[in-house]
């Protein structure tokens, strides 16, 4: 299975999120899947390619022209992909994924995983979109979502197949299911 994984350059302030990426990133590579992620060898996103490549999975990176002139790109990956701007890198990640997940991250990671959602509402995409939930990270969002159901804007419906996981435990369940 190809996981596309939204997650931020940076690394953040707290080292949990650092552990559960490589910890997830391990999990990726030994249980046979493949890691699909915006290319970058810096922050979160570095450490879980890293992490992939080094349990012997496979990772393909998707990064638009102008990260790679500016020097971002991870050098060690299976594949990478170079598109020519974020629409279209966006694009091609969702067409190479057969899950998604976003770990905490800042607004483009939310950007991401918002189009993921949407398409799986619109019942435009098929997959798994899972948040994970570290330390409440996607409580706020989590909150809005069932207000659009209590609003009567969106339903219970709508929203199957968008998860809130409070830990990798519950992220590997939720895979494991699909495959």
């Amino acid at each position: 299975m190809n996981i596309t994984v939204y997650l931020g350059a940076s690394k953040g302030n707290d080292p949990a999120l650092s552990r559960a990426v490589q910890e997830f990133g391990r999990w990726i590579g030994e249980s046979g899947n493949a890691l699909v992620y915006g290319g970058s060898r810096s922050g979160l996103m570095g450490l879980l390619a890293d992490s992939v490549l080094a349990a012997g999975g496979e990772v393909t990176g998707v990064e638009p022209e102008f990260f790679i002139e500016s020097e971002f790109q991870h050098e060690g990956l299976t594949k990478l992909i170079v598109t020519k701007d974020m629409s279209e890198r966006k694009n091609r990640m969702i067409e190479l994924g057969d899950a998604f997940v976003a770990f905490p991250g800042g607004t483009g990671t939310l950007e991401e995983i918002t189009e993921i959602m949407s398409r799986v509402s619109l019942k435009l995409l098929d997959a798994p979109c899972i948040l994970y939930d570290l330390k409440g990270y996607y409580q706020g969002l989590r909150t809005l979502l069932d207000h659009m159901i209590e609003t009567g804007l969106s339903s219970g419906a709508r929203q199957q197949g968008i998860y809130f996981a409070r830990d990798l435990e519950e992220i590997q369940k939720i895979l494991c299911r699909r495959k």
